[in-house]
């Protein structure tokens, strides 16, 4: 039984924001923070799988909370290419966050108008 079936959209993407917290702050660490942006980074070998490696813990998180792994695929892709954006000073933090959650509540709309089996 899924988070959705059980307690609705609301604590499916409670659950997604308190995952992404995790990934983001304790799970991140100085190195992963570090070497994800290109502009940071040792070589173009640690910045690759720093940022690799940081999106497939989310990616994980995801996977874990809807049981999907579609979706956690897609938050692969997602926030790979959202953190890259970021560590190339497209936007900052805050539309960084904005643009994560964002994601969440789509996978939330997905999951909840029948789209994706979670």
């Amino acid at each position: 039984m899924s988070i959705f079936s059980h307690d609705g959209a609301l604590a499916l993407l409670f659950a997604f924001a308190i995952a992404h917290a995790l990934a983001d702050f304790p799970l991140q660490g100085d190195y992963l923070a570090r070497e994800k942006q290109r502009s940071t980074a040792t070589g173009t070998k640690e910045w690759l799988i720093a940022l690799t490696a940081h999106a497939l813990i989310h990616s994980g998180g995801v996977w874990i909370v809807s049981g999907s792994v579609l979706l956690g695929a897609i938050e692969l892709c997602m926030h790979w290419l959202i953190d890259f954006g970021k560590g190339e000073g497209k936007y900052g933090y805050v539309a960084d966050q904005l643009l994560h959650l964002s994601c969440k509540a789509g996978y939330v709309i997905a999951i909840s108008q029948g789209l994706i089996h979670a």
